[in-house]
């Protein structure tokens, strides 16, 4: 059985606080808005040149 001594709702309380906790570095390491205009970009030549070709 558990021990007497170790209040495991102090536990349950301690690693709730832990994983609802936000890091700065994590917010920090959002994605950049350059990633899907590159993306955009990429597939508008892509369109356009094969446009051109079926021309």
């Amino acid at each position: 059985m558990s021990d007497p001594q170790i209040d495991p709702a102090g536990n349950t309380q301690q690693f709730r606080a832990f994983a609802q906790r936000k890091e700065p570095e994590a917010a920090a390491q959002g994605r950049s808005p350059v990633v899907p205009i590159v993306v955009v970009l990429a597939v508008l030549v892509v369109a356009a040149v094969a446009a051109y070709l079926l021309l």
